[in-house]
């Protein structure tokens, strides 16, 4: 296994995907020891904890640094009544989360969607995403479904949004300084 340390500077290519029309799917069925939970108004440190705790090993950063560059912007993306956070709950502890934004009309955003490490591999990560979909095209007006994913994001995610009917539309290259190792290969 190759080691990338911190502090080295990374390429990477962000894929836009589109689900241009309503999928015939409803909810999965989650594993009996998950529950979903909808945060009801949230505050944007329940968010960062949801978002580290996903997306560490990916260099999710931007939220984190939007958090102290912006802090007004982010309370209010998270704080905005079409911007939804569902938790999965298995045990107790939060297993994963998705984020759905309808701000813009006729297109929900699944701004956000991910299990933390130990869940990862558990089975848990197609039902739930299903799930997003589902919860995305059931309110009025939608009529497309964006997401997007980049290349420092777990490998499967690109194939599981691809299977799920997500298609690519655009892809764009960018550069991030590692903030952690990263382990490759």
């Amino acid at each position: 296994m190759n080691v990338v340390p911190a502090g080295t500077k990374v390429d990477y290519t962000i894929t836009y995907l589109e689900m241009p029309e309503r999928p015939d799917i409803a909810p999965a069925q989650l594993p009996g020891d998950v529950r979903l939970e909808r945060a009801i108004d949230p505050p944007v440190w329940y968010f960062l904890s949801l978002y580290e705790a996903v997306g560490q090993e990916y260099e999710w950063q931007d939220r984190f640094i939007q958090a102290e560059t912006d802090p007004q912007a982010l309370q209010d993306f998270v704080r905005h009544p079409d911007v939804v956070i569902w938790t999965a709950i298995r045990n107790g502890w939060p297993a994963g989360f998705y984020m759905l934004d309808w701000s813009e009309p006729g297109e929900c955003d699944l701004a956000y969607f991910g299990l933390v490490p130990q869940a990862v591999g558990s089975g848990l990560g197609r039902p739930l995403l299903q799930t997003a979909i589902a919860t995305g095209w059931a309110r009025d007006g939608v009529e497309k479904m964006t997401v997007n994913t980049c290349t420092l994001d777990h490998p499967a995610a690109l194939r599981l949004y691809q299977s799920m009917g997500f298609e690519p539309v655009d892809r764009e290259v960018c550069q991030r300084t590692l903030m952690y190792d990263r382990h490759e290969g």
